[in-house]
């Protein structure tokens, strides 16, 4: 029996002789390693905090103290130290571990997360409501006091929220630990001149080696071991002879926070003797660890993009080559292609990404035009502003960025973008159900937001050629922010042999063209009812045509936009009472069935027999893609059981709103 498997909690970790730290950091990535090559997840970004993440559970007692993620792609080590060594065999999935921090799982876990920067202002209100309950670690009156510690890293301390946490963290009056990791990356290379100057500093060891010359003279001064006194009578002696010698200090110390470090984040020891005398100061700092992203495997160390979330692959010692399993095509590299057909073509075109340029495909457009593509950082809310202020001097800007992430540049998409009546282009990746990134990630209501910007137009693709088409159509809309939305999957291949129109503003697709109640052909029939998709699931739902065709008409139309909607086929259906089923892999929440209410309330139609099937108003966790898809019945047979329903209610006289999403296994909220 290995240690890690005798660790049931934290509390054992603490009593393990010194010596055998080693050998659980071993342990904890020969785990992860094992485990991501068959599932996918989370791997260079894991492997890199494992000493890290073991130190903090030597010294710090996080069933009592907190401990707060910014990033959560960093937390396998810690689920590992925390009981959950079970739940790796089924990482990602709804019966074992998630990939992201999750309370449910855990009194360990304090928030869900999966979005970076927001690490430091959580803990900054820990802090003061610890504070304010009398539970604040206060080195005299309350020794036994909690004492709140976030972990930060990627590159995420660039976010704007970030720094917003730091300018107030720096105002607290307590203990406040900040972990800078440090690992020289984000997702992929870090952007900007904060990053800039991370790279100066871990560069120089000017600044590391005065602390460790500072540290030896202290020992022999009473009381000196302190890193409270340590700062008090070395830190402006420290700084003056830096200073002299050119080299940047104390950029942290502007908001507030001492700054310790750039320490060795891959020496355990080195790191419990700095995090044991943090534990007790009783001043907001941050400790700046330097580590490696993709520590201890050879192949992730060399190509931490690649393999900082990849799927299941296969190492060959031998020929010294990593195989990664394929499912098909993807959007996004589909996107990426078509940016750089699109750029060639029009030098007006500009396109950025917000740390994410592997995950958007746009790593082939910063290649191919690196004067007019840009990659931000993890700055959402920036890149918007970006991209708005380019439009403003006539430029054609496209911002690539997951769907979820959309939602921290809502704000610019409105004041910036919108109000100004600016034409900003938007490539939603990942929209809709994400499969193991769960919840955290799940881009379900950029549609819903989206929809109440005036001017605002938004489409969804449903397979290569479309996706080309939407693109081309948003590249020549100039009355607002547009936006398509694609999911994290394979393009399918079933309409190959079919044309693909192009795009005009408004007006659906029929995908069944015998039932197509507007082509005013006298050979079409009209269909016993109608599936409006938006977006990949009008595949999903030319399958379900597909299995009722002995029992229905079933008309399918790729509805192409959810703003405008096709009013037009909403009153050649509503008038002649044909039962529609709306399907989208988004919100039923403001979503496109909720917009195809809206029309029919405007064109005075009946809307009773319109049947909504989408994400319910549940949050719905970790899981295949597919398996969510016929979790939520946005799948062929979910759809195939609605427009069954559908028919027999109409046929019967009932009103269509009896059927309802299935909602089994989600949490539902409130």
């Amino acid at each position: 029996m290995t240690i890690l498997s005798k660790l049931r909690s934290p509390a054992d970790l603490r009593e393990l002789p010194l010596d055998d730290l080693d050998v659980v950091a071993s342990e904890i990535r020969e785990a992860i390693i094992n485990r991501v090559s068959q599932t996918g997840g989370h791997l260079a970004p894991n492997l890199g905090v494992v000493e890290l993440t073991i130190a903090l559970h030597r010294v710090f007692d996080f069933g009592h103290d907190r401990l707060l993620f910014d990033v959560g792609h960093q937390c396998y080590p810690h689920k590992l130290l925390t009981g959950r060594l079970p739940m790796l065999d089924a990482l990602r999935t709804r019966r074992g571990m998630a990939g992201f921090p999750e309370p449910r799982e855990s009194a360990f876990d304090l928030f869900s997360v999966g979005h970076a920067g927001t690490g430091i202002s959580t803990a900054v209100g820990m802090a003061r409501g610890d504070t304010l309950a009398g539970d604040a670690y206060e080195p005299n009156e309350r020794p036994d006091g909690r004492r709140v510690v976030t972990l930060i890293g990627d590159a995420s301390i660039v976010n704007g929220v970030a720094m917003e946490g730091l300018n107030n963290a720096g105002t607290l009056k307590r203990q406040f630990l900040v972990i800078l990791n440090d690992n020289g990356m984000s997702i992929s290379k870090p952007q900007g001149a904060v990053s800039q100057y991370f790279n100066r500093v871990r560069l120089s060891h000017t600044y590391a080696d005065f602390k460790k010359a500072g540290k030896q003279v202290l020992k022999h001064v009473p009381g000196g071991s302190m890193l409270g006194e340590a700062y008090h009578r070395a830190g402006e002696m420290t700084k003056a002879m830096i200073a002299h010698r050119g080299e940047h200090i104390g950029w942290f110390e502007h908001f507030g926070l001492v700054t310790v470090g750039p320490i060795d984040g891959h020496n355990i020891r080195e790191l419990i003797e700095f995090l044991s005398e943090a534990r007790e100061f009783d001043r907001p700092m941050v400790l700046h660890v330097k580590t490696q992203k993709g520590k201890g495997l050879p192949y992730a160390e060399e190509d931490a993009t690649t393999f900082h979330s990849p799927p299941a692959h296969r190492y060959d010692p031998d020929s010294c080559r990593v195989e990664i399993q394929s499912s098909g095509r993807s959007f996004t590299t589909a996107v990426g292609e078509a940016m750089v057909g699109v750029m060639e073509r029009d030098e007006k075109v500009v396109a950025c990404t917000a740390a994410m340029p592997g995950g958007t495909g746009m790593d082939k457009v910063l290649e191919a035009f690196p004067e007019r593509s840009w990659d931000v950082g993890i700055c959402e809310s920036h890149a918007m502003d970006m991209m708005a202020g380019l439009a403003k001097t006539g430029a054609k800007p496209f911002f690539a960025v997951y769907a979820t992430f959309l939602q921290r540049a809502f704000d610019q998409a409105f004041q910036e973008v919108s109000l100004q009546g600016l034409s900003v282009r938007l490539l939603l990746d990942r929209a809709g159900l994400v499969g193991g990134d769960g919840a955290v990630h799940h881009g379900f209501c950029d549609v819903s937001i989206l929809r109440t910007l005036p001017g605002a137009c938004l489409t969804a693709a449903i397979d290569e050629p479309s996706l080309i088409a939407a693109i081309e159509f948003m590249r020549g809309y100039e009355e607002g922010l547009s936006a398509v939305r694609y999911p994290r999957d394979a393009v399918s291949g079933r309409l190959a042999a079919s044309a693909c129109p192009a795009f005009e503003l408004g007006k659906a697709r029929c995908l069944t063209p015998e039932l197509d109640v507007l082509s005013g052909e006298s050979e079409s029939k009209m269909p016993d009812v109608a599936v409006l998709a938006f977006g990949t699931p009008a595949i999903a739902a030319l399958d379900a045509a597909d299995a009722l065709a002995d029992d229905y008409r079933v008309g399918v139309w790729d509805a192409r936009f959810a703003k405008p909607v096709d009013a037009k086929l909403v009153r050649a259906l509503l008038s002649r009472n044909i039962p529609v089923v709306t399907v989208e892999d988004h919100s039923v929440v403001g979503g496109f069935g909720a917009a195809v209410l809206e029309c029919a309330g405007e064109l005075g139609l009946d809307a009773s027999h319109v049947v909504r099937l989408g994400l319910p108003d549940a949050w719905v966790y970790q899981d295949s893609r597919k398996a969510q898809l016929a979790e939520v019945g946005i799948d062929a047979a979910g759809i195939t059981r609605a427009v069954r329903t559908a028919v027999d209610l109409r046929r019967s006289g009932a009103p269509g709103g009896a059927l309802r999403t299935p909602t089994e296994g989600v949490t539902r909220v409130g």
